[in-house]
């Protein structure tokens, strides 16, 4: 089977450069006693609940204050963090483990355990994942993307067969992967969450989730892969602001999950082309409102960072880091 990889444009590759700097913009409002920079995406769904944090009050409830820090992408954000330039930012917990075992004092604690998706055109004859075959399929990220990896090894535990061998795959930015099933170009798309959910809302249909896939691994519960992360070393001085964090977070999270009112005061920047895509993404969200991290949780999260050693031979994950389960927040 063929392989491409979609080239991003011009805009993408000037976010990318910009990733060295790390910081977008300096922070929204100056430093202060008891407050927190959190680096977050401009469009990412974790402004939603930092904007809702803000709209809310909850930071000045909990008694500390929030400086929101514009990354420019996933790679500035991580940058950002180490450099010393954000207290806190949202990444997935592998990467963190990995941080941890060259020497950064990391923790997580889940952000979200929404998890993305294999997504059909509402009419594709495609009814399982054995149906894949000879088919386009479109992957956000590369050949060593967790959700692709852990794809293929789903597949082989059902058919006995590698997926890479039976399909074309298309690799690509989140936006070029979600165009181009828009488009016809691809038949199939493993996406993350938000552009699983906009297809969604745009009547695809979902072929299998990532938290289905993980199940059918023997991954249960399935843990969240993606938390906030901090460095207790650099937040030394800050760690009752981290906690009155957590606490607004959960806060804010429980706002979301029952308020309509508050999804109503963030469609504007959710950038939705229909009320069905608003509420697609407005459920996804919600579904995976995280509760507290368990010693199951755990267990589950060890269990995967093996399976992802094992998939991926270490580059995935590094070859030298360790499963730590220090990492984990509140475990």
């Amino acid at each position: 089977m063929s392989i491409t990889v979609l080239n991003p444009n011009r805009r993408d590759l000037l976010a990318a450069g910009l990733a060295g700097a790390a910081v977008l913009a300096l922070p929204r409002s100056s430093m202060g006693v008891g407050s927190l920079r959190v680096g977050s995406l401009k469009f990412g769904s974790l402004g939603w609940l930092l904007e809702t944090v803000i709209a809310e009050g909850l930071d000045k409830s909990h008694g500390f204050k929030l400086d929101l820090v514009d990354m420019a992408s996933t790679g500035a954000a991580k940058i950002g963090l180490l450099s010393g330039d954000s207290d806190v930012i949202v990444s997935d917990w592998p990467w963190a483990m990995r941080q941890r075992s060259e020497g950064e004092a990391v923790h997580f604690a889940p952000y979200s355990s929404a998890l993305g998706a294999v997504m059909v055109a509402p009419d594709s004859p495609i009814k399982s994942v054995t149906d894949l075959e000879g088919k386009r399929l479109g992957i956000a990220g590369t050949a060593l993307d967790k959700s692709w990896l852990l794809l293929r090894a789903y597949a082989r535990k059902q058919t006995g067969r590698d997926l890479a061998d039976e399909v074309s795959p298309v690799f690509g930015a989140a936006p070029l992967i979600a165009e181009q099933i828009r488009q016809g170009r691809v038949d199939a798309a493993l996406n993350f969450w938000t552009f699983s959910a906009r297809l969604q809302g745009s009547g695809y249909r979902e072929l299998i989730s990532m938290a289905d896939i993980l199940s059918g691994l023997g991954i249960t519960p399935v843990p969240s892969l993606v938390g906030f992360i901090w460095d207790e070393k650099k937040t030394a001085s800050k760690k009752q602001e981290i906690s009155m964090f957590l606490s607004a977070i959960r806060a804010a999270n429980a706002v979301l999950a029952k308020s309509d009112d508050a999804w109503a005061r963030l469609k504007s920047r959710m950038r939705v082309k229909s009320d069905a895509e608003f509420d697609a993404l407005k459920a996804y969200y919600r579904s995976g409102i995280p509760e507290e991290w368990t010693s199951a949780q755990t267990a589950s999260a060890e269990k995967l960072f093996g399976l992802l050693v094992e998939l991926g031979e270490k580059t995935v994950v590094g070859s030298n880091t360790r499963f730590d389960p220090a990492l984990f927040h509140g475990a």
